[in-house]
């Protein structure tokens, strides 16, 4: 089973740029209108449309749970190799959760977070994530 996400994007070639990089593969697809990416790790059916504007704010962010410290460092040394820039947080508390994190910014600014959960929590002291 793969997850399917269908995004529209304001610039096509700009998305397809961060998305190879984010994603570190090529689309498997691309026309004119639309873009697809197939990931087997995580199972993800991918697509791009291009729209003359995005706005508001209909989508609140795109995430990838990680299982080790190993790997959620791999990811932020990886993006930040292809020039992304990575926000980082350390031991917050969201979503009932304590976690480590790093957040991208896409080209149409759709936020990316990639997080490790730590232990469960009683509180969410951050009201923006959903890890």
């Amino acid at each position: 089973m793969n997850i399917h996400i269908g995004l529209n994007v304001t610039k096509l070639d700009a998305s397809l740029s961060f998305y190879s990089k984010l994603f570190g593969t090529k689309p498997v697809k691309v026309k004119q209108d639309y873009a697809k990416f197939l990931l087997e790790d995580p199972g993800l059916n991918f697509t791009l449309r291009p729209v003359e504007h995005v706005e508001g704010n209909h989508i609140n962010h795109f995430g990838f749970q990680l299982f080790s410290t190993d790997e959620l460092n791999k990811h932020k040394e990886r993006l930040e190799k292809e020039g992304f820039f990575s926000r980082s947080e350390s031991d917050t508390t969201c979503c009932y959760a304590r976690q480590d994190k790093f957040w991208i910014t896409d080209p149409d600014g759709h936020e990316w977070e990639f997080f490790l959960t730590k232990e469960d929590t009683e509180v969410d002291t951050i009201q923006t994530c959903c890890g």
